[in-house]
């Protein structure tokens, strides 16, 4: 088996900047030609609902039914996934919702909670936080099932109160996974439907006779997905536009190479176009780290995909310190941050953009993608530098409370009135100014 050619960069040479923006480029455009088929479909789904619906359930997921309620899988099936995957599964996939509800509940209690206050002449003034009505959850499948993208997009919908979670999932020839639906009985999705797909996010967005329009849709999805998100934002809301999956580790050089290599394939796996970086100022521990590539390289499933990830879009980068190393990961504001330093609270300090930041050498990315407990729907392609996780926050819309008594009307008013007059808009300032007591 031929060398992993994976990318090798030091912050010392001339080229760096070059090679590193070389490693980094990713264009997140959709093709043209994506574009135009999410568009048809949206609109046909638009115009004929259920009817479009099944057309291209058939066509995409070679599903055969009569009709979209024959694609709805009921509770009690539902509860018997749930009851037919083995123990350990069952375990595994309840103390992984256990610690998902349980930090998703402290966030809800840190900044999901309505308040208000009176000033001094008795004016009332705050916030109502209320949740969503309905939401729908789209959940991948086809090449792989995720049960955990069940649990992190329907659990804190569920705990901010949401009052119908409506989940969507492919089911390509009428496979249905018992691992994602017992999540989903875990998880309390209200309905689930078997499609996917630009016309299962129409379905949402738009409604059918079967399929009810939500108020928002969040969950992963391929480029179809990712496009048909997009042009349906404003008719519904969506979480994030998800790019390929991506770990950024820091290492010192106490931790273990093969651990840090795992950690690299361990993003590698998703994608060709998954992107895994390692920073380092110990020259020596980045020739281990790679040698470990090569190792554990061919014992790997899913090596064709680690390997044309790694050589695509991976890259080996020697800093001149850990300073450095937190710079660069600050511009590159990646998915998935793991500080593999015997001193990571050190480090944590000095990092600014990250989706998530896993600290120390036992952290591995993969234990929040499944089971510590927050949210793995992270932002991605750099927008960490201004969007964050996936949470309760996303399923609870904020409303001003404002209640203003008569004698704060008459400090007010005057304010309001001669602002009012400023922009030219009479109306409003004669409407302050009604309320005023004769002088």
């Amino acid at each position: 088996m031929s060398p992993v050619a994976i990318t090798r960069l030091s912050t010392a040479d001339a080229g760096f900047e070059a090679g590193f923006q070389r490693v980094l480029h990713w264009s997140a455009e959709t093709d043209a030609e994506i574009e135009n088929r999410v568009a048809a479909i949206l609109d046909d789904v638009r115009q004929r609902g259920d009817a479009a619906v099944l057309e291209y359930t058939a066509r995409f997921d070679r599903l055969q039914a009569a009709s979209v309620a024959a694609l709805e899988i009921s509770a009690d099936e539902l509860r018997g996934a749930l009851a037919a995957i083995t123990p350990a599964q069952r375990s595994a996939l309840e103390a992984a919702a256990e610690r998902v509800r349980d930090y998703h509940q402290r966030q809800l209690q840190a900044c999901g909670q309505s308040w208000s206050y009176r000033d001094a002449d008795g004016t009332l003034l705050g916030q109502k936080v209320t949740p969503l009505d309905r939401v729908g959850i789209y959940v991948p499948g086809g090449k792989a099932a995720y049960p955990s993208s069940v649990l992190m997009n329907a659990i804190p919908a569920q705990v901010a109160g949401v009052g119908e979670i409506v989940m969507v999932v492919p089911t390509p020839g009428g496979e249905r996974n018992a691992l994602v639906l017992a999540a989903a009985s875990v998880a309390g999705a209200h309905r689930v439907f078997t499609i996917g797909g630009a016309q299962a996010v129409a379905a949402l967005a738009y409604g059918t006779a079967t399929v009810p329009r939500v108020d928002k849709i969040t969950g992963p999805g391929n480029a179809y997905v990712a496009s048909a998100k997009r042009r349906v934002f404003g008719q519904v809301g969506i979480d994030m536009i998800a790019g390929p999956s991506e770990i950024l580790v820091l290492a010192d050089g106490t931790t273990p190479a093969d651990w840090v290599a795992m950690d690299l394939f361990s993003q590698a796996e998703h994608d060709e176009l998954a992107q895994s970086i390692l920073l380092s100022p110990d020259a020596g521990y980045i020739a281990a780290v790679q040698a470990e590539i090569e190792r554990l390289l061919p014992a790997m499933p899913r090596q064709a995909t680690i390997r044309a990830s790694l050589e695509g879009r991976g890259a080996l980068i020697h800093t001149r310190s850990m300073e450095e190393a937190c710079e660069i990961a600050n511009r590159v504001a990646p998915e998935h941050l793991e500080v593999s330093s015997a001193e990571p609270g050190r480090w944590e300090p000095l990092l600014r953009h990250a989706g998530a930041i896993f600290l120390g050498a036992f952290t591995s990315e993969s234990l929040g993608d499944y089971c510590a407990g927050p949210n793995h729907v992270l932002p991605t392609s750099g927008t960490a530098r201004f969007s964050s996780p996936l949470g309760v926050y996303d399923f609870q819309k904020r409303s001003s409370l404002i209640e203003v008594s008569e004698a704060g009307a008459q400090v007010l008013g005057p304010i309001a009135a001669e602002l009012a007059y400023g922009e030219g808009l009479q109306a409003h300032a004669q409407a302050a100014e009604f309320r005023l007591k004769p002088r």
